[in-house]
């Protein structure tokens, strides 16, 4: 047959691909499929016994009626064939008909806790690298059929699956049209993870995040229900959520299986460390080397004591302690976990003891820089540290030129570039700018669940109500 001699042309040099031929009443059959990525199982069980069972009484018309497989498609052009192959599908090619019937073998990594995003309460479930399983874990949450998935394919040859999965009866569906067009512009030979295509959404050149890619699928679920819309990627454990403000990095939904009493104070805190460790080392510098008459005399003298010999100013010395401690930190990323802790505390103790004892830093110096380091630590996520990393450096370089002018300078910048950003045509910096009252109030100070009875207006387009309690 010329469409067998086709196939035969086009996995030319393909070892997995497996063709075999049937005969019944002088005409043949042929079972097409590759074996790295179908079920050998699946093939005997819902094929190959079935098929011998026809031919046996003599009824293979109706093929697809007579197989019992779970998901069988009917293929009217050629071009369909090597999509439905490389999926997992198993082609039967007969003279009249061509049908694809779902055979994929089962290479997925059982779901396990997240690694990144940890928590002590809540689900410990999260996503892994298949679209399915990941779509299921969200659907197994939000249980509606009002839960609406727009899938398609990226890559012109990495053809990967992408699902826009949505809420009908709340999310804004301009946007869901408007990340459907721009992703469907995307003309590129493949995209093979989540990473790779939140840069095609990307609206502004910042290195604050403007997209979230979580692993968690509760996560998902609660912006779901607030009128966000999420992007499930094959292949990748990440999901995608837009739209994602500042203060959704700063205090997580996480937050919420927690009493509120205790995260209250937690969620000031980490507020209040976001912008110490950014301003922190500059504000250092700027008093040190500028505006020395707002330190008392006592502590202005300790300090001098302590740089008589250093041989560096002030700025190159905090720049070298910066760049160490940036090492450190990728260190903890790049070697085993094991090994990780181990690393970043030797070389926080061996290089910050023998710096001073060398006289390359002050004592005063690593107080500071363990102090920013340390209040870093409350984010995870590597992209909101790229951006506190970025705007320390400018924090530090401007209060070596203009002292504390130089940090007010460097504060008015930041919040104009906080408040110019766009994600997904949403202001970044809300609910501060513009002002939402209640959202702010739900975003920075966290009230019991039965007063969270509204959605934002400026994600939700319908059903802005969330519920009607009489304790209300």
């Amino acid at each position: 047959m010329d469409i067998i001699k086709s196939i035969k042309n086009n996995f030319k040099d393909t070892p997995d691909l497996i063709i075999k031929e049937l005969e019944y009443n002088n005409k043949k059959l042929y079972l097409v499929y590759l074996e790295t990525v179908s079920s050998s199982d699946k093939i005997n069980e819902y094929i190959l016994k079935n098929l011998n069972y026809l031919i046996s009484i003599n009824k293979l018309k109706n093929i697809n009626k007579n197989i019992p497989a779970p998901n069988i498609k009917n293929i009217e052009s050629y071009d369909k064939i090597e999509y439905y192959l490389i999926n997992g599908f198993s082609i039967l090619i007969s003279e009249s008909t061509i049908i694809a019937i779902e055979t994929r073998a089962d290479i997925n990594r059982s779901i396990s806790s997240p690694d990144v995003e940890q928590s002590l309460f809540g689900p410990k479930d999260s996503f892994v690298e298949n679209y399915q399983m990941n779509l299921g874990l969200i659907k197994r949450r939000i249980k509606t059929s009002n839960l609406k998935t727009i899938e398609m394919d990226i890559g012109k040859i990495s053809k990967t699956k992408i699902g826009i999965a949505y809420l009908e009866n709340i999310a804004d569906i301009n946007k869901v049209n408007y990340i459907y067009n721009t992703l469907s512009k995307v003309n590129v030979d493949g995209v093979i993870d989540s990473s790779e295509l939140a840069q095609y959404l990307i609206e502004n050149d910042t290195t604050f995040p403007t997209i979230t890619s979580t692993e968690r699928p509760d996560k998902v679920s609660k912006s779901l229900l607030e009128g966000k819309i999420a992007i499930i990627f094959d292949t990748s454990c990440y999901v995608l959520i837009l739209p994602t403000f500042l203060a959704d990095f700063i205090n997580p939904p996480i937050d919420n299986y927690n009493k509120n009493i205790i995260f209250n104070s937690l969620r000031i805190l980490r507020t209040f460390c976001f912008f110490i460790t950014i301003i922190f080392p500059g504000y250092y510098i700027a008093l040190i080397n500028y505006n020395q008459e707002t330190l008392p005399t006592s502590l202005l003298l300790k300090f001098s004591h302590q740089r008589i010999d250093v041989p560096f100013p002030s700025i190159v010395e905090a720049l070298i302690m910066l760049f160490i401690c940036e090492m450190l930190r990728e260190s903890d990323l790049r070697f085993p976990s094991s090994y990780s802790s181990a690393v970043s505390i030797l070389g926080a103790l061996i290089l910050g003891e023998a710096a001073v004892t060398a006289g390359i830093v002050s004592p005063i110096m690593i107080i500071v820089i363990a102090f920013t380091f340390i209040t870093s630590l409350m984010f995870v996520e590597p992209e909101i540290i790229n951006a506190i990393r970025h705007f320390r450096i400018i924090f530090l370089i401007s209060a070596s030129v203009y002292g504390i002018y130089g940090v007010i300078l460097a504060l008015l910048y930041f919040l104009i570039h906080l408040c110019s950003i766009k994600t997904l045509n949403y202001p970044y910096f809300y609910p501060v700018a513009p002002y939402d009252r209640y959202y702010f109030k739900k975003q920075f100070i966290k009230s019991d669940l039965y007063r969270d009875n509204r959605r934002s207006k400026l994600i939700a387009s319908k059903n802005l109500t969330k519920q009607r309690n009489e304790l209300l």
